[in-house]
């Protein structure tokens, strides 16, 4: 039975139903662990009796994003934003992203004395730094405003809700992830045929707060595969002729780049979670990381290799159990990450 057949189970068939409003700046077509987290949950709730309503940059007038424009955003959203809100009536009201939207969202809430939860998937002034060398510190103090206001701040694992603590942030309600073991799954690891073994893979966006480079320069066996694009691919092509960058992949065809590979290399410093991660190990595949959030909570002894030296991490990965992969994989639902985020929102006074 797949995932997605178990959305009517009592602890959500046995609730009313809700109508929930979700903003979110990230959204289709844009390709990333917010946008995968927000429609996965959004299908769970729908198939379990509630009316989600997901409103996101597609109907307003957007710009691309200077340096990204793969990511557009939206100009002046507040008063239509508020004719949607109106028209759709919501039982509760949840902000995705910290964007335009997601401010004027927060701003309607406040406005009308609506409580309202957030969650935290990015770590904006990371990124920020990373693509700007501005300092953290003045970001920080604006997410710390714009989650402050709500209810309860959504945020996915132990050790980033240890380090917003000590950011300052407060009401933290624990809600992770998934993963839909019945697309990832191992196969018969021939998506590479024809290459050097071992197989070292990144999925994911091609941009330099991945800290790809990280993964490319180092001096490994076998070959090195990207699967995934972004505004640093060209660079990146240029400078490691001998990688090979597959583009996007989606479905099956992402299922078998997963599994045909030796060992999942992740060198982000600034995710707060990493749905590749469980993706890679759903299929049976082991990961090596930095020993950072996301990594640290999701990869398990015997699923992979976490070490401040990469290179090491791959070397060690490449012998663990891919059985244990899958093992541990299978721990993580989507149904059980959407009842969850259920359970936290806060229902709007009646009027």
């Amino acid at each position: 039975m797949n995932d997605l057949a178990w959305a009517v189970r009592p602890a959500m068939a046995g609730a009313a139903a809700m109508r929930l409003l979700i903003v979110s700046d990230a959204w289709h077509p844009q390709v990333n662990g917010v946008v995968r987290t927000v429609d996965t949950v959004t299908e769970h709730l729908v198939r379990g009796g509630d009316t989600v309503e997901v409103i996101g940059p597609d109907r307003f007038r957007t710009l691309p994003l200077p340096s990204y424009p793969e990511i557009r955003i939206v100009l002046w959203p507040r008063w239509r934003l508020q004719r949607m809100v109106d028209a759709f009536q919501p039982d509760a009201i949840h902000i995705a992203t910290e964007g335009p939207l997601g401010w004027a969202m927060r701003a309607i809430c406040l406005a009308r004395g609506w409580p309202f939860t957030t969650s935290f998937h990015t770590r904006f002034p990371d990124y920020l730094q990373a693509r700007t060398g501005l300092p953290p510190g003045p970001a920080w103090a604006m997410l710390r405003r714009f989650h402050g206001a709500g209810s309860g701040v959504f945020a996915a694992t132990a050790s980033l809700r240890r380090e917003l603590r000590q950011r300052g942030f407060s009401n933290l309600r624990a809600w992770t992830r998934g993963v839909a073991l019945e697309q990832f799954h191992p196969g018969d690891g021939e998506a590479w045929a024809g290459l050097p073994r071992p197989i070292s893979l990144y999925v994911g966006r091609v941009a330099v707060e991945k800290n790809i480079e990280a993964f490319l320069q180092l001096d490994l066996p076998g070959s090195k595969v990207v699967v995934g694009d972004g505004p640093q691919r060209a660079a990146l092509q240029r400078h490691f002729p001998n990688v090979h960058f597959a583009g996007w992949r989606q479905g099956e065809s992402l299922a078998a780049a997963y599994a045909g590979a030796d060992v999942f290399v992740f060198p982000s410093l600034t995710d707060t979670f990493g749905l590749v991660l469980l993706e890679a190990m759903a299929c049976g595949t082991p990961v090596a990381a930095f020993p950072v959030t996301g990594p640290l909570d999701v990869v398990a002894p015997g699923t992979g290799a976490l070490s401040q030296d990469l290179r090491a991490a791959v070397l060690e990965a490449l012998g663990c159990d891919r059985e244990a992969c899958r093992r541990h994989a299978e721990e993580f639902s989507w149904q059980s990450c959407a009842e969850t985020f259920r359970q936290h929102l806060v229902m709007l006074p009646k009027s």
